[in-house]
């Protein structure tokens, strides 16, 4: 089967690194949505909390905390609801707006707290009691009816926990279980506060005007999220640390005028003492545990202040991270070293720069994603810069072999004509009284012998400024056949010391527009070149046939040597040869097929080569038809 390949197609180092760009991107953003991708995100999630702080504000909350001190006085656990009935009680003179308790009071406990607690509860205004999951999440661990009848609303306390490392980073703003759903405490307390009821849509909740975003998930999250009770996430938004007053009961019970902080404040009872391990988390803006009943005084100040974080959209994510693929891309193809360096760094800090900016603006911007697309895009265009230049620099060797031999070939040519006319013209000058057939047959062999080295520069002057674009083209009409034929009657007698027929067929009657002369010499060396490397008694086919269109094609094909794949695909390189060419013992320089391809080139053609070792080969000249 022969081979059939097309030249000048494009330089395809370009394409690859059109297509590896994108696929940087597709890398980093699946890597980025695993889960050890996520974690990486919280991880930056939590730095850029500490390094970027809420600015300070008057709290409308207040902590109402049974510390260490407190149950030291009161004892553990029998004393909470001493504690916290004696808390409520002297806080109730300032009439606080929202009373809500972080204590799970779903036992009947002794009797003596549990009565004394009850009627503290019997006496606060806007009252808020807290429930929690079931360990099964069949159903709610919530207030007995002693206690419960005095509540407003009962909000759950479930915290919302990272799967790997346990940090609150979100509240669950709703909770269902045994078909009973229960809003979240510290959302239950603002409510109650405003005395508004909860709006709600597929991408937020609405209370007393104030709209939380908290998409609802999409059905397959939704169904997830259910079996866990969740179904709305809020990040919260923590306060700067001390910035939401906490007073014990224990400094309550030293100083009474304490109380007259609480006035007109949302108060979170509970319980903040360390050695309290079940209801202590940690957050992205503590370096200890920080106290349930904190979380969600500190979740409360989130929506009262509006300070909602909401996640970038994915399609803003994807266009950042093929922004920046397409930059590494163009960095790498169009600046030069340092400046690539330069640039690539700048990327880089634009990847880590964007999730810092869009967080000081409210929007939790993913880090990973776009880390990992610019570091494997640079990565990626860098090693393809590398290997370019690397494979230029080859190639650059290869040329410069090649035309170093070149050289020494034709070094070795032209000092046979050279010698030649020296001698010549030596004899006669030194034989004055040489005969007059000798001299006409030296001034003969001097003549053809300069011819012959003009001709050798000719054709490397001709090299050079086809490929400097310096060769003024004419633009004549001329005949195709008669083109073919003077080539033919040219190259005939060469044909026939080798006993090898030209053969011409079916030539197209059509006229071409164009430099005749250099056409010419393209026709020639096809035909020359099929004659030298083809065995004698064998025979060249000229023919030609009208293509579709304004194109005519005219073939030259011959029963010579052949070429295999990776010969072809070299052949109009200047100076190459191919094995078999040198093997063969025909002089030559390996120029001759690139000036032909050059030539056709610029008359708007084509050349196509079809060749198989050992069969011969076919060149096929698809040209322009004069209009």
């Amino acid at each position: 089967m022969r081979l059939n390949v097309r030249w000048r197609s494009g330089n395809s180092a370009y394409l690859i690194l059109a297509l590896l760009m994108p696929a940087c991107a597709a890398i980093g953003l699946v890597l980025a949505w695993t889960s050890l991708g996520l974690e990486f995100d919280n991880y930056a999630y939590d730095f850029l909390f500490r390094s970027e702080p809420a600015a300070p504000w008057q709290p409308s909350s207040i902590i109402l905390a049974i510390d260490e001190r407190t149950l030291a006085k009161y004892g553990f656990p029998a004393g909470i609801r001493s504690a916290l009935a004696d808390g409520l009680n002297r806080i109730q003179a300032a009439r606080p707006a929202v009373v809500a308790v972080d204590t799970i009071l779903s036992d009947p406990g002794d009797e003596g707290p549990s009565a004394k607690l009850e009627e503290a509860f019997a006496h606060t205004h806007n009252l808020v009691l807290s429930a929690d999951l079931l360990p099964d999440g069949s159903g709610w661990e919530e207030p007995i009816p002693r206690f419960r009848k005095y509540a407003v609303e009962v909000g759950q306390v479930h915290a919302a926990l990272d799967t790997y490392d346990a940090i609150s980073r979100e509240l669950p703003l709703e909770k269902i279980a045994g078909r009973r759903r229960l809003w979240a405490l510290s959302l239950a307390a603002y409510r109650t506060a405003h005395g508004a009821e909860i709006m709600e849509s597929p991408d937020d909740l609405t209370v007393a005007s104030v709209r939380i975003p908290s998409s609802i998930r999409d059905e397959a999250h939704q169904r997830h999220d259910r079996l866990l009770g969740d179904e709305r996430l809020m990040r919260i938004r923590f306060a700067p640390k001390g910035l939401i007053p906490s007073i014990s009961v224990a400094e309550l019970d030293r100083d009474p005028a304490l109380a007259a902080k609480f006035a007109g404040k949302v108060v979170f009872a509970g319980v903040t003492a360390q050695n309290t391990v079940r209801d202590r988390w940690m957050t992205p803006a503590s370096s200890i545990a920080m106290a349930g009943v904190e979380i969600h005084a500190n979740a409360f100040e989130t929506i009262a202040r509006h300070m909602f974080l909401v996640d970038a959209s994915p399609v803003a994510v994807l266009a950042f991270c093929l922004a920046l693929v397409s930059g590494a891309g163009l960095i790498y193809v169009f600046l030069p070293g340092r400046a690539a360096n330069v640039a690539a760094l700048l990327l880089v800090g634009a990847s880590q720069a964007v999730p810092a900016v869009a967080f000081a603006r409210s929007v939790v911007w993913p880090w990973l994603p776009g880390t990992l697309s610019a570091g494997l895009a640079l990565a990626t265009a860098a090693s393809w810069r590398h290997l370019l230049v690397r494979r230029a620099l080859v190639r650059a060797g290869e040329e410069k072999n090649r035309y170093q031999h070149a050289m020494q070939f034709v070094t070795h040519e032209m000092r046979t004509p050279l010698t030649a006319i020296q001698g010549s013209s030596e004899m006669i000058s030194r034989y004055g009284a040489m005969p007059e057939a000798k001299r006409k047959q030296m001034a003969e062999l001097i003549n053809s012998e300069s011819k012959r080295l003009a001709r050798m520069i000719e054709t490397f002057l001709s090299v050079e400024r086809l490929s400097a674009g310096e060769m003024e083209m004419k633009q004549e009409r001329f005949p195709l056949a008669a083109l073919v034929e003077r080539c033919t009657e040219r190259a005939r007698p060469f044909a026939d010391r080798k006993q090898i027929e030209i053969e011409i067929s079916a030539l197209p009657p059509d006229d071409l527009t164009g430099d005749r002369e250099l056409m010419e010499y393209a026709v020639y060396n096809l035909l020359t070149n099929a004659v030298k490397y083809s065995p004698s008694n064998t025979r060249v086919k000229v023919f030609g046939e009208d293509d579709r269109g304004d194109r005519v094609r005219l073939s030259i094909e011959d029963q010579g040597i052949g070429m295999d794949k990776k010969e072809v695909s070299r052949i109009f390189e200047k100076f190459y040869r191919t094995k078999r060419a040198e093997q063969s013992g025909e002089a030559g320089t390996g120029i001759g097929l690139s000036i032909v391809e050059q030539i056709v080139t610029q008359h708007g053609g084509a050349i196509h080569v079809e060749s198989e070792p050992g069969k011969g080969s076919r060149f096929t000249l698809v040209l322009k038809r004069a209009l």
